[in-house]
């Protein structure tokens, strides 16, 4: 054996000696997370994971552990790999029946254990996602085989909500009815209601089933099954306890008096008559069930069907006959003409003036001892009088006065007409009055409507109010309209309800002192002819106030100012104090020039630095204009800012303090322009032609001068103008002698002659 056949029967032996190392299953693509769609169907692929082992003569065994009962998942499928010996695949799939929901659970955890024959096991972990699917799904227990089940009563109210659908997602959807087998109604939103005559009050209990489908707007769709119970109403049913009933009254009653009342139990019961449809002597109270007169009675027999109904449930009823019969009596009350009184008359109407007459037999013959009373309310019987069998108007009938409003302009009142004998007779006829409007008065304009307004004041603002008066009623219902309406020479409008004016167009005090507006005040609702109403013109003036134009004033109009910039949020430099107009105008700023980059910031009156890359020292200098008011041209100041920015990094001057310094006002200049005279080009030229010849000649004088002079010219060279003067003056006089002589100077001063 050679050396190499011994090394290789040493590594051997090293391998299955005791405590030698023995290496572990592998999975390589583990821990991972995989999304897993919520509308996935059963066996659908999760993942894939591989498995490696160092020793290829067995399968690997791999299982799931860890896991929570009921969890959607197969046991794990092994597979080998033919490209790699020693590697294998391992499959997660979702078993039968798995049913993911994203609300309920959000992730499942895997725990995946694997062993190689011979080597460790090795546990490692699959992250499964559970995502929203797209497909439309029904809740449960609507969508599942038994489907919902709800129990009503019978005697729920028609078309009651019993049931909503509530499938998701809950927008864009359609719901039909697949079976229609059903009294119930299903809604396009998915409202299950009762049917629109109720439910049959049956003793037993009634099943309804319906099949509903849902569809969204992509087609997507899903299905359930709803069970409605309805079981016996526990409610008490409407029952008449006579179903037939027998009346006698005496004829003479009169009108709306009470003749019998009928009375079934139950809940929320109404009465109605059934039969005869339109009844001509009896009407009866749906709510208390009494039967009243519609005229006065005589010898008749009527029969009425009456039924008794529940108004939640009109399914729940009964009826009874009830048989009405008016007897004779020897001595019968007056019958009358009209019946029952109802008049309208204008609040105009003049005192005396007859309302109504009533024509009343007495059926024993004698009409004379007929006898007539008013009855009622002291405010009708105040208003009214009976003059025999004539009603008239006993006072006024004022519209427009609280104590005709306090009783809504009606009057009720009752005629008692009795007739002699014992015991007497009577008939009652009942009298209702209405007053109507009547428009009576015109409209009052204000007194002093004058009001005045600033030239500045803005679009809309209130002028003030035309406080027009009517004394019609309802009292002040006025319509206000402005004459000729707003426009370039009226720029004003009023409120049509209020009489409020308003500015709607640019003042000038200059062009305009004064408005003088007119005003239309038209009355409203007081009269029954909306033709009839009443009007007048009233007069406004408007006087403009003159508000001077100034300037805002800052103090100082300059500012030199040293800041450091620092890192971070934005740092105040500076905030100005300026000064409007005194009316008290919000001024507004803002940075006319200077802002280079935009590296300041106007907040109201207050200047931020906004920090920056600044690398060196820079200054600033920034126009800020301050102006206030609307006022066109714009009155403003401008404010110079001079600052000094020094980087963090640089160091900065030891005085940081603020230097204020006052500009100096610029001297206004007034230019005043005169009249001049411009001569003619011919007299220019001869001028200028002159002139040169002037010049010429001088030159000629001068050079003469000198010519003849030219040894005194060094003389005078060196003597002033004053000592020329004195040399002339010595020319004259050859004899006297030269106080700048050298020969002749005594040291004293002199003056010359």
């Amino acid at each position: 054996m050679g050396m190499h056949g011994r090394l290789t029967f040493l590594l051997l032996l090293s391998l299955h000696a005791p405590g030698t190392f023995i290496r572990a299953a592998a999975l390589p693509d583990l821990p991972r997370v995989v999304a897993l769609s919520e509308d996935a169907a059963p066996g659908t692929h999760v993942a894939e994971v591989t498995v490696s082992c160092s020793n290829a003569s067995g399968s690997p065994n791999i299982t799931l552990r860890g896991i929570e009962p009921g969890h959607p998942f197969n046991p794990i499928t092994i597979s080998a790999d033919p490209a790699a010996a020693g590697t294998f695949q391992a499959e997660v799939t979702l078993h039968a029946g798995a049913e993911l929901d994203a609300r309920r659970v959000k992730q499942y955890t895997l725990t995946l254990w694997a062993s190689c024959p011979g080597e460790d096991e090795v546990e490692e972990r699959l992250f499964v996602w559970v995502m929203a699917g797209q497909v439309l799904r029904c809740d449960a227990p609507f969508a599942s085989a038994g489907g919902d089940v709800v129990q009503v009563l019978a005697d729920v109210a028609p078309r009651t909500p019993l049931y909503v659908v509530l499938p998701q997602p809950r927008g864009g959807l359609t719901f039909r009815l697949r079976n229609h087998d059903t009294p119930l109604v299903l809604t396009r939103q998915g409202l299950v209601l009762a049917p629109a005559d109720g439910f049959n009050p049956s003793k037993d209990t009634q099943m309804f089933r319906l099949e509903i489908e849902v569809m969204d707007r992509h087609g997507h769709n899903c299905s359930g099954t709803v069970r409605v119970a309805v079981l016996p109403s526990r409610r008490p049913r409407v029952t008449f306890l006579e179903p037939q009933r027998a009346v006698t009254v005496p004829e003479g009653i009169g009108p709306l008096e009470v003749v019998t009342q009928v009375h079934a139990s139950g809940d929320n019961v109404r009465y109605a008559i059934l039969a005869p449809t339109a009844p001509t002597l009896f009407t009866i109270d749906e709510v208390t069930g009494e039967i009243r007169s519609t005229c006065q009675l005589e010898v008749a027999h009527a029969r009425l069907l009456i039924r008794a109904y529940n108004a939640l449930h009109p399914t729940d009823h009964a009826t009874t006959m009830l048989n009405i019969t008016v007897q004779g009596t020897g001595r019968r009350a007056p019958s009358c003409v009209p019946a029952l009184s109802m008049s309208q008359v204008p609040e105009t109407v003049s005192p005396g003036s007859t309302l109504v007459t009533l024509r009343c037999t007495d059926p024993t013959g004698a009409n004379e001892s007929l006898h007539y009373a008013l009855e009622g309310p002291p405010a009708s019987r105040s208003r009214f009088c009976m003059e025999g069998p004539r009603l008239q108007v006993n006072t006024t009938l004022d519209y427009d006065s609280e104590a005709v409003a306090a009783v809504g302009f009606q009057f009720t009142a009752t005629i008692v007409v009795t007739a002699g004998g014992q015991p007497p007779r009577s008939t009652h006829v009942p009298v209702l009055v209405t007053v109507t409007p009547v428009n009576e008065f015109t409209p009052v304009c204000p007194s002093g409507a004058t009001f005045t307004v600033p030239e500045t004041a803005a679009f809309g603002s209130t002028v003030g109010r035309v406080a027009g008066t009517d004394r019609d009623y309802p009292l002040d219902s006025l319509e206000y309209s402005l004459e000729g309406g707003p426009g370039p020479t009226q720029p004003f409008s009023i409120d049509t309800c209020t009489g409020e004016i308003r500015v709607v167009g640019p003042l000038d005090s200059q062009r305009h002192k004064s408005y003088r507006l007119t005003v239309r005040l038209t009355d409203t609702r007081n009269d029954l002819d909306p033709a009839k109403r009443r009007s007048c013109l009233c007069d406004v003036a408007v006087h403009l106030q003159a508000v001077p134009d100034q300037a805002p004033v800052c103090t100082p109009e300059v500012q030199e100012l040293r800041i450091m910039a620092r890192s971070g949020g934005r740092q105040p430099v500076t905030r100005l104090a300026c000064q409007g107009s005194p009316d008290g105008a919000v001024l507004a700023y803002t940075i006319a020039g200077g802002n280079e980059d935009g590296r300041f910031q106007l907040e109201g009156n207050t200047l931020f630095y906004l920090p920056s890359d600044l690398a060196e020292p820079r200054t600033f200098v920034l126009l800020v204009e301050v102006w206030g008011g609307p006022g066109v041209p714009r009155r403003s100041t401008m404010v110079a800012l001079v600052v000094h920015v020094t980087p963090q990094s640089t160091p900065m001057p030891p005085s940081t303090t603020t230097r204020r310094t006052t500009l100096r006002k610029e001297p206004l200049v007034v230019t005043r322009t005169e009249a001049a005279w411009h001569p003619p080009a011919w007299f220019v030229a001869v001028l200028t032609v002159s002139g040169a010849l002037l010049l010429a000649t001088l030159g000629c004088v001068a050079r003469s001068l000198l010519c003849s002079n030219r040894d005194r010219g060094k003389l005078l060279l060196g003597k002033s103008s004053w000592d020329v003067a004195e040399q002339r003056g010595g020319e004259e006089e050859r004899g006297r002698p030269h106080a700048s002589s050298p020969g002749q100077f005594d040291g004293r001063a002199w003056d010359p002659p």
